[in-house]
């Protein structure tokens, strides 16, 4: 047995022969303090605070609390394991979790709490901000619709009835139990329609609705500029979005709900009917009803083998004018009076036509059109696309930490900003020559109705060639950031 403070899940350190602390009551303590209770030099095989690079008796832990455990029998020992990582000299330390038996132990809380739905976007983003921000994932929604009835009150303006569901009731308690009075509270979930949705549902399931110093952040790619500029630039959540995700849910359930079992009873169970499935089924049987009403028609035609007199190079021809008429053969016997007019007659070529043509690269890559060309040419579907260009956007381990390499996937824009056009530009010099780079960057118009609220799929770092990078990457990963870094400089 040992007395342990638990601060967070941390490395440990231990100092044998240590006096405990009082066990009667609940006993607040400086980390300092604690330290006292060491054996003489324990101190000399720690180094600097890994986060914050301050001393060993790190700054930024004020005060841990031990609580009683009681059944203690060995007390010779204390274990103390602070808030930040400390490094010994024979050994750098890991992360682990709290043993269950642990008897004393600590909770402290953040000065600036940062609420992301992902939890592989934790690791970069804590490392940007430093240790006085601490970052946490909801895991997606938080509250949803009840599966088990309808949700919505039809007669009172289609209010729904949110939940929070039992699997994420865990989750509510572990970021409840991080707020307190002091704490400042930044929704950071995506910049999309569900992410604003996912941010407000966050603050009505967290109570934080009357709190003043709730700030919603935004950015589009997981890089520190992005990040540092976001946190300097909070906004309030723009209900705007939040109802238009709402209303999608709304005709989701109420058709999915009504339609659903009717496919379950007549075609197979499990079969889903929502807003999405039954436009789709509408123009699938609207295109079947053409197919079937189709009346096939007769035609032929009518094409030469041909080989110039000078060259012995065939090539062919095909029959569309007759008597100077548009030619348009439907049956046998017309095309076997054509050929008979035809016989003996000679040809000649009266004109070439040559001409340049200017191919010019498509347009960077939106959700739409990166899950197309992958398909195209890496053979990948929607889901694994999306899935692999996720990964991407929250980041792998390089030589300079862990890193995002794309920009938000989620977007229907094909706008690329001003700083990426011009690290473009160097990259094209550097790598091909400033020969192929443009005096003026290439601008593409987005379809019309497109929101273009973000920038089109690019690499948030241009520099970092695929070749650089292969060694860090999977294969479908190489894969995917290859499509997106060649089309943005294209």
């Amino acid at each position: 047995m040992a007395w342990v403070a638990w601060v967070n899940t941390c490395s440990r350190s231990t100092f044998s022969n240590a006096e405990r602390p009082e066990t009667s009551e609940r006993n607040a303590l400086s980390l300092r303090e604690a330290l006292c209770y060491s054996v003489e030099n324990s101190l000399k095989s720690l180094s600097s605070c890994l986060l914050c690079n301050s001393c060993t008796l790190c700054s930024n832990v004020d005060k841990i609390t031990f609580c009683h455990g009681g059944g203690v029998r060995d007390k010779s020992r204390l274990i103390i394991r602070p808030r930040c990582v400390f490094t010994s000299k024979k050994r750098r330390a890991g992360f682990d979790k709290r043993p269950a038996n642990s008897l004393w132990y600590a909770h402290m809380s953040p000065k600036n709490l940062v609420i992301v739905e992902s939890p592989g976007k934790i690791k970069t983003i804590s490392k940007y901000l430093g240790p006085d921000y601490i970052v946490m994932a909801s895991m997606g929604h938080v509250r949803d619709l009840p599966k088990t009835k309808m949700g919505i009150d039809t007669k009172h303006n289609f209010e729904p009835k949110y939940i929070i569901p039992k699997e994420k009731q865990k989750v509510i308690t572990g970021l409840k139990a991080k707020i307190k009075k002091d704490t400042v509270v930044y929704i950071a979930t995506d910049e999309d329609r569900e992410g604003e949705a996912i941010g407000w549902h966050l603050v009505e399931a967290l109570e934080l609705t009357d709190r003043k110093d709730l700030k919603r952040i935004v950015f589009h790619e997981i890089t520190k500029p992005a990040i540092l500029e976001a946190i300097a630039n909070p906004r309030s959540i723009n209900k705007n979005l939040v109802d238009a995700q709402q209303a999608r849910r709304i005709l989701d359930r109420l058709v999915g709900y009504e339609l659903s079992p009717l496919l379950w009873k007549k075609i197979k169970y499990g079969l889903s009917a929502g807003r999405v499935q039954s436009v789709a089924v509408r123009l699938v049987a609207d295109r079947e009803r053409e197919i079937m009403a189709f009346k096939p028609e007769e035609y032929w035609s009518l094409i030469a083998e041909m080989t110039p007199e000078k060259t012995k190079e065939m090539f062919k021809a095909k029959l569309t004018k007759f008597k100077g008429e548009n030619l348009k053969v439907t049956n046998e016997a017309q095309s076997k009076e054509i050929l008979k007019a035809l016989e003996g007659a000679d040809y000649e070529v009266t004109s070439v036509e040559k001409k340049e043509v200017n191919r010019n690269p498509a347009a960077p890559f939106t959700t739409s059109t990166l899950q197309q060309e992958a398909a195209r040419k890496l053979g990948f579907s929607v889901k694994k696309t999306m899935m692999v260009a996720q990964h991407l956007y929250e980041g792998v381990e390089l030589d300079t930490g862990h890193e995002g390499l794309i920009t938000y996937m989620r977007t229907d824009s094909v706008n690329i900003s001003a700083i990426a056009l011009a690290q473009a530009q160097e990259v094209i010099a550097t790598q091909f020559g400033k020969e192929y780079g443009l005096k003026e960057p290439r601008m593409f118009k987005g379809k019309k109705g497109a929101q273009e609220a973000h920038e089109a799929i690019r690499p948030s770092d241009l520099s970092r060639t695929p070749d650089s990078i292969k060694k860090y990457l999977e294969k479908d990963e190489l894969r995917l950031y290859e499509l997106i870094w060649k089309r943005t400089l294209a």
